[in-house]
């Protein structure tokens, strides 16, 4: 028994001086209670709420970030706002191929933790961020190498190209301060902790509000850069995030190590990351990729409607603030949970966050579609962004509540380590419905019609799935769980 006790107290393996050391420090006691599965004992409703508030913050925060660089480029003039409506997929197709990776870290460090093992937390944490170093440097070349040919692809004309090109060559120099902080806040929330990275984006949202305007359209002897200003703001302002991030897990959680790893566990850390990370950042790919086939559609009816519809997407990202952050608190919940063994409780937790996300989707819909014109008006007085605004804010908002229940699931699926149902549920909204329908819809009733079918792909599949998962009862436990790494689990095997 006494092995159990050291064992799982001390940061690494050690002996009985560290272990009375880490006793009577308080610095290091600290770190003993706050690496531990706060989330599977007391009621789940209250851990849902606690988990979400500091999310929203969060979330609105970052949306935030987008709607400072939305207003100000829009300020320049309305080819300005359509390109950079043009470089939005692609934005976002790396924003979420981050957040895929750290879905899978999160994923495999919650249940870590659920499982009582703070030394492989620790292993994964590090190894995570390792491979996100490696990725985000082959994604930051292959987008330099790429910007003509992809935004071409994307509609992009002759005028509007150079404005994306001096927008993207800088974002992409500073890609390495979007990807790895998001590995390094998703470790953080996967402790139950989602405080810290609200008040981490809180910081650099508000450092990017203070810089677009300077670098936009510049100061004193300061010149305007214009579109290539709101870049090079927004990396300031992302570089931030990963000094914070970092610092936080090493200094306060301890969850970094700076010994050379092993190569074989590191390689199978990795896979158990990307087990989950690949199919949570195709996942995440796939709404992008669609969203670009849609913006190449409504590029056909002329840059004000690309820009309205940008207008509309970062509206629409601003309203979804509550949702995300509810179905996002299902990752550390569902995680430390599935990792204890408290499948009651996963059940439970996600009944209380569909029934939460059917009303607020409710409410969003009458806010937004009564209020859709006066919305628009304040980005872009131009009639026909306005008009393209305010129709994708009267229709695509009806769906809402189902896309909370979509999301929900999605996140509770990757949170327990079965990614692929949440990825072919995905695929299925976006490319295999709502593409087709899309273009469909726009044969029939113009650019209306892409809306129309926005909503109707979103609740059928909401349906869909929800019938699914309930006739499948995906949320049992597996009849044998996969065992850890066997020099990883000594831990929790000598107890």
């Amino acid at each position: 028994m006494a092995g159990t006790v050291i064992s799982r107290t001390l940061p690494k393996e050690g002996s009985l001086l560290q272990y009375f050391t880490l006793r009577s420090c308080p610095a290091l006691q600290r770190y003993r209670t706050s690496m531990s599965a706060k989330l599977t004992q007391g009621p789940v409703g209250p851990h849902i709420v606690k988990l979400a508030l500091p999310m929203i913050w969060g979330v609105f925060a970052i949306i935030a970030f987008s709607l400072a660089d939305t207003y100000f480029v829009a300020q320049l003039g309305t080819r300005e706002l359509a390109a950079m409506s043009f470089t939005f997929p692609v934005v976002m197709a790396l924003g979420n191929m981050a957040m895929g990776l750290g879905t899978g870290a999160a994923s495999v460090i919650a249940r870590a933790l659920g499982e009582g093992n703070r030394r492989r937390v620790q292993r994964l944490t590090t190894d995570s961020l390792i491979l996100a170093v490696l990725i985000v440097a082959l994604f930051a070349l292959m987008g330099l190498l790429t910007i003509d040919p992809l935004f071409t692809a994307l509609g992009a004309g002759p005028e509007i190209l150079p404005l994306v090109r001096q927008y993207m060559e800088i974002w992409y120099l500073g890609v390495t301060f979007l990807v790895i902080p998001m590995v390094g806040t998703s470790a953080i929330r996967a402790l139950g902790n989602t405080a810290v990275p609200s008040l981490i984006m809180t910081v650099a949202a508000g450092g990017n509000i203070g810089l677009d305007p300077l670098f936009i359209f510049g100061v004193g002897s300061m010149p305007g850069l214009g579109l290539r200003g709101a870049a090079i703001a927004t990396v300031i302002s992302r570089a931030t995030t990963l000094i914070a991030a970092l610092a936080f897990l090493h200094f306060r959680e301890r969850m970094l190590l700076f010994t050379r790893p092993q190569l074989p566990i590191l390689y199978r850390n990795w896979q158990q990351i990307l087990h989950v990370g690949l199919p949570a950042a195709a996942t995440n790919l796939i709404a992008p990729l669609s969203i670009g086939l849609i913006t190449n559609l409504i590029a056909h009816y002329g840059p004000e409607a690309v820009a309205g519809l940008g207008v509309a997407s970062r509206v629409e990202a601003f309203g979804f603030i509550v949702l995300i952050a509810v179905a996002a608190s299902m990752g550390p919940f569902a995680g430390q949970n599935w990792g204890a063994q408290q499948y009651g409780r996963v059940q439970q937790a996600i009944r209380f966050c569909l029934i939460f996300c059917l009303g607020w989707g409710i409410f969003l819909a009458v806010v937004l579609g009564t209020n859709a014109s006066t919305i628009a008006a304040a980005f872009d007085p131009d009639p026909q962004v306005v008009a393209t605004a305010a129709q994708y804010l009267t229709w695509v908002p009806l769906s809402y509540g189902a896309v909370g229940v979509l999301l929900t699931l999605s996140n509770s699926f990757n949170a327990i380590g079965k990614p692929l149902p949440s990825m072919v549920m995905m695929l299925m909204r976006t490319l295999v419905l709502y593409v087709p329908l899309a273009y469909l819809g726009s044969l029939l009733f113009g650019i209306q019609g892409v809306f129309i079918a926005a909503c109707l792909t979103n609740i059928g599949v909401t349906l869909g799935a929800f019938i699914w998962v309930r006739s499948a009862r995906s949320f049992n436990p597996d009849p044998e769980p996969l065992p850890l790494a066997e020099s990883e689990s000594v831990a929790v095997t000598n107890s």
